[in-house]
């Protein structure tokens, strides 16, 4: 019998082959390929989840975030964004969007915004979340010259396979995964991010003591992201995580 983790990998593996079999057209060249996993678990309340949308939604229209998309030139990056917590609950809330500046960014904001939340609670399931996402990026529209997985949350996982054996694939494809560890249920998650969640080349984690610190982390985050400074240039409370 083979083992669980290599059984998910190839199931995973087999799912990117069919998804990929769908494409018909040649992907679009981009920069960037963002997506951004958030959060739905029973531990995030109502309010909690409006702080994460709104934060998300506030950071694109940020003038600094802008002027961050628009250095990407015409090629611009491509963005989405998936709504997770159990194995069977994740949602992509907004889908693929090419954004090349301001006007993009202000359209996608209000997207976010207005965005139901489609699940009311459920277990922590990041493999699951980190695998859909691959196999999103994998099979989108674009190609970008960085691909990353923004997962944020505030609790380990609690159901399905450890995040590492998804993150293994992710980081075998040349995805990179970067975490935000919201620190108010769980003071060490942090470390439990570093080990086990973030990966590949440049990848970081940024830490938000609650979800209104969330606010302005997710706005440093994304600037970073999508500048693809280098070490150096990272904020102070960004952490340098596992390659």
């Amino acid at each position: 019998m083979p083992r669980p983790a290599a059984l998910f990998l190839a199931v995973t593996a087999v799912l990117l082959l069919w998804l990929r079999g769908g494409v018909a057209e040649e992907p679009r060249p981009v920069v960037l390929e963002l997506l951004l996993a958030v959060d739905c678990s029973s531990s995030v309340s109502d309010a909690e989840f409006a702080l994460q949308m709104g934060g998300i939604a506030q950071a694109f229209d940020d003038p600094t975030v802008q002027a961050a998309i628009e250095q990407a030139g015409a090629a611009g990056i491509a963005v989405a964004l998936l709504q997770w917590s159990s194995l069977r609950s994740q949602v992509m809330a907004v889908d693929w969007t090419l954004i090349t500046g301001a006007e993009g960014a202000r359209a996608f904001a209000e997207r976010v915004r207005r965005s139901p939340r489609y699940m009311g609670g459920g277990a922590t399931a990041m493999s699951g979340a980190l695998a859909l996402a691959t196999a999103s990026i994998e099979s989108n529209a674009f190609a970008g010259e960085r691909k990353v997985i923004d997962v944020s949350g505030d609790g380990r996982a609690n159901e399905g396979q450890s995040p590492a054996i998804p993150r293994a694939l992710a980081n075998r494809l040349g995805i990179t995964i970067n975490g935000l560890a919201i620190l108010n249920e769980e003071p060490g998650l942090a470390g439990y991010y570093q080990s086990w969640v973030v990966g590949g080349p440049g990848s970081f984690l940024i830490t938000a003591d609650d979800y209104h610190d969330f606010i302005d982390a997710i706005r440093r985050k994304l600037i970073f992201e999508i500048r693809g400074a280098p070490i150096a240039e990272r904020p102070a409370t960004v952490q340098g995580a596992r390659r």
